[in-house]
C-alpha cells in the first residue's frame, strides 16, 4: 500500500477552488508566488513518500514503549522525525524572526495533510509543536519567547498541551493541578494529567509542556486557570538542557490505534513553570494552541481517507473476483463516495486556513468570523470524513480488510481518535450553533451568498448542479434563520445535523467551483456530480432533524434509557 502524496488535488483546489493567490497578494504573505508554493509543497511530498510513510507500519506493529522512566519511540520514528525538524517542517508557519519561514497557514496545513496521510502517529509530534509556537508567540514574555521558540521552531525540542486530568475532560474548569509561586517569578506545578500526545519521547533534546493549573485562591471554574510553560529539563545558562525537572510519565495509555504516538500519565510533582499570559486566564492563552490545533485535526483526518482511498482503490484494481471489483457497481460506489468526501474536506479546510491567513494578513473582522465558523465545520467535517472513509476502506477489502496483516484496519483505528479530541465533534458543533453565531447568524449568512452567487455564475454550464446547490442553500439558510430565533437547548440538540448539512452545502460549492474550472466537462465534473446528485441530497434529512429540537431526545428519562 504505497503512499502518494496528493499533490495534484492540492495543487489544484490552491490555484483554483480555493486560490492561495489571494493570500499571496496581502503584504503579509506576499513571498507565497506560485513558484515558492510549489516547491515548498513538491519537497513536503518528497519527505511524506519516501521517509515518513515508510515508518507508518512499524508505528503500529511496534509501538512507542516506557523504559526506566524515557519513553522510547518506534523504530525508525527518530530518523524520521530528524528528517522532519533539519529540513525545517515544523517551522513552515513560524515567526520569522525566531527563525522560521513566515509562511502562510494554507501551505503549513496542505502540507500536514500529506504528513498525516503518511504517517499519522509521527505527525501529532510536530503538529502540537506548531500549535504551542503560535501559543508562546501571542501570550509569552518577551525572555520565554527568545529561549524556547527558536528550539522549538528548529525541532530541536517538542511542545505538548496538558489539559486533561481523569476528572476533567470536557469540563476543563474541573481540573486539580496546582501551581503554587516560588517567590522568584516561577511556580511549583504539582498535579496529574491524562491522555499527553508525545508526552514524552527520545527523539527531541527535551520537551516542553503547557499545562493549564489553578493559583491559590483562584475562582472556580475556567475562570480561574492559568497557563504554565513546563519543561522536561530546565535550561541552563547557556539555554541547554540542564537539571531534570519534577515532571514523569506514570504510564502510556493502552490505545486503539495511533500505538507509534506515545500517550502519556503525566505527574508534576512541585515542576518548576513559568507563567504564560496573564493569571487566571490560561484559557484564553491555551486556545490559541487549541484552534490551532483543531485546523490540524481536520486535516489529519483528510489526510488518513486520503490514505485509506488510495489504499482501498489500488486493492480493487489488483482484487480478482468475477473480473476485477473494481468494476462492480457497488466497490465503484464506494470508490467514487471516498474520492469525493476527501475532495469536499480537504476544501472546507483549506479554505479555513485561508481566512485565517487572511485574518492574520489584513485584521478584517469578516475574515475573522469566517476563519472561526469555519473551524468547527472543518474539524468535524474532516475528522467524521476521515472515520467514514476509512471504515469504507475496510468494507472494499473484503473480509481482508478485517485482517490485521493486510494493514487497512490500521487506517481506521488511528483516525477514530480525532472526533474525540480537541474537543469532540458534538462539541463543535455546539460551538458552531452556539458562540459562533452569536452575531445572529451573519457570518453564517454571508457564505451563504458566496454560495448561491457561485451556483447562479454556474447556471449557463451546469444547470442541473448549479440548480441544485442554489436550492440547498437557500433551504440551509431557512433554517439557519430558524435556529438563530432559537433557545440553547434546542440549538444543541440538532447542532451535529446542522453542522453536517452546512458541511454538504460547502462541499458541493467546492465541488461545483472545480467544475466550473475544467469548463464543466471532465473527471473534476464527473466526481462533483457524484457529489452533488448523490451525497449533497443528505442535507435535507439533517435540516429535519435540526429542526426537531430538543423536546425528542429528552422524551426519554435516564431511567427509561437502562431499561
Amino acid at each position: 500500500m504505497p503512499y502518494r502524496a496528493p499533490l495534484a488535488d492540492i495543487r489544484f483546489i490552491l490555484d483554483e477552488v480555493v486560490p492561495l493567490a489571494t493570500v499571496a497578494a496581502t503584504e503579509r504573505f506576499a513571498e507565497a508566488v506560485p513558484d515558492l508554493a510549489e516547491a515548498v509543497l513538491t519537497e513536503a511530498a518528497k519527505l511524506c513518500d519516501t521517509v515518513m510513510a515508510p515508518v507508518q507500519r512499524a508505528g503500529d506493529l511496534t509501538p512507542a514503549k516506557l523504559e526506566n522512566g524515557v519513553v522510547r519511540a518506534s523504530p525508525g520514528f527518530g530518523e524520521a522525525f530528524k528528517a522532519i525538524a533539519e529540513g525545517g517542517w515544523v517551522a513552515v508557519s513560524a515567526p520569522v524572526e525566531h527563525g522560521g519561514m513566515g509562511l502562510p497557514q494554507t501551505l503549513n496545513m496542505a502540507i500536514n495533510d500529506m504528513m498525516s496521510g503518511a504517517c499519522l502517529a509521527l505527525q501529532l509530534n510536530p503538529l502540537l509543536t506548531q500549535g504551542q509556537i503560535e501559543a508562546l508567540d501571542h501570550h509569552a514574555t518577551d525572555d520565554l519567547k527568545a529561549l524556547y521558540m527558536p528550539k522549538l521552531i528548529s525541532g530541536d525540542w517538542a511542545g505538548t498541551m496538558n489539559l486533561t486530568e481523569s476528572q476533567a475532560g470536557s469540563d476543563v474548569g474541573a481540573l486539580r493541578t496546582k501551581a503554587e509561586p516560588n517567590g522568584d517569578g516561577t511556580y511549583a506545578i504539582s498535579g496529574q494529567k491524562i491522555f499527553i500526545s508525545w508526552g514524552d519521547s527520545d527523539v527531541t533534546g527535551n520537551i516542553c509542556h503547557l499545562v493549564l493549573a489553578r493559583l491559590p485562591g483562584a475562582a472556580a471554574g475556567t475562570k480561574g486557570i492559568s497557563l504554565f510553560l513546563v519543561p522536561k529539563f530546565i535550561p541552563d545558562a547557556d539555554g541547554n538542557p540542564g537539571v531534570r525537572n519534577g515532571v514523569n510519565v506514570v504510564s502510556l495509555e493502552h490505545k486503539l490505534g495511533l500505538h507509534g504516538s506515545p500517550t502519556c500519565v503525566m505527574e508534576y510533582d512541585k515542576a518548576k513553570g513559568w507563567l504564560v499570559g496573564e493569571e487566571h486566564k490560561g484559557m484564553a492563552a491555551m486556545f490559541t494552541m487549541m484552534n490551532n490545533a483543531r485546523l490540524g485535526v481536520a486535516m489529519q483526518g483528510i489526510g488518513v481517507a486520503e490514505a485509506a482511498c488510495q489504499a482501498a482503490v489500488d486493492y480493487a484494481a489488483e482484487r480478482k473476483q468475477m473480473g476485477a471489483i473494481i468494476d462492480h457497481a457497488d466497490v465503484r460506489r464506494m470508490l467514487v463516495t471516498m474520492k469525493a468526501e476527501v475532495f469536499a474536506a480537504r476544501c472546507i479546510a483549506l479554505a479555513c486556513a485561508t481566512a485565517t491567513d487572511m485574518t492574520t494578513a489584513t485584521g478584517e473582522d469578516d475574515w475573522r468570523a469566517r476563519a472561526a465558523f469555519l473551524t468547527p465545520i472543518a474539524k468535524a467535517y474532516g475528522t467524521d470524513t476521515g472515520i467514514a472513509v476509512s471504515e469504507m476502506a475496510m468494507q472494499v477489502y473484503g473480509g481482508m480488510g478485517y485482517v490485521e496483516e493486510t494493514g487497512v484496519a490500521q487506517f481506521y483505528r488511528d483516525v477514530r481518535v480525532t472526533a474525540i479530541y480537541e474537543g469532540t465533534n458534538g462539541i463543535q458543533a455546539m460551538d458552531l450553533v452556539g458562540r459562533k453565531m452569536a452575531d445572529g447568524g451573519e457570518a453564517a449568512y454571508r457564505i451563504l451568498e458566496e454560495i448561491e452567487a457561485g451556483a447562479e455564475a454556474a447556471r449557463g454550464t451546469l444547470p442541473q448542479l448549479a440548480g441544485d446547490v442554489w436550492s440547498a442553500a437557500e433551504t440551509l439558510r431557512e433554517t439557519t434563520e430558524w435556529l438563530v430565533g432559537q433557545g440553547a437547548q434546542d440549538r444543541f440538540a440538532g447542532a451535529v445535523a446542522y453542522l453536517r448539512a452546512f458541511a454538504r452545502v460547502l462541499g458541493a460549492h467546492y465541488h461545483l467551483r472545480a467544475a466550473m474550472a475544467e469548463g464543466g466537462d471532465g473527471p473534476r465534473t464527473a466526481l462533483a456530480r457524484v457529489y452533488i446528485r448523490r451525497l449533497l441530497p443528505l442535507y435535507a434529512a439533517h435540516l429535519a432533524e435540526a429542526r426537531e429540537g430538543a423536546e425528542g431526545v429528552f422524551a426519554l428519562t435516564p431511567e427509561a434509557l437502562v431499561s
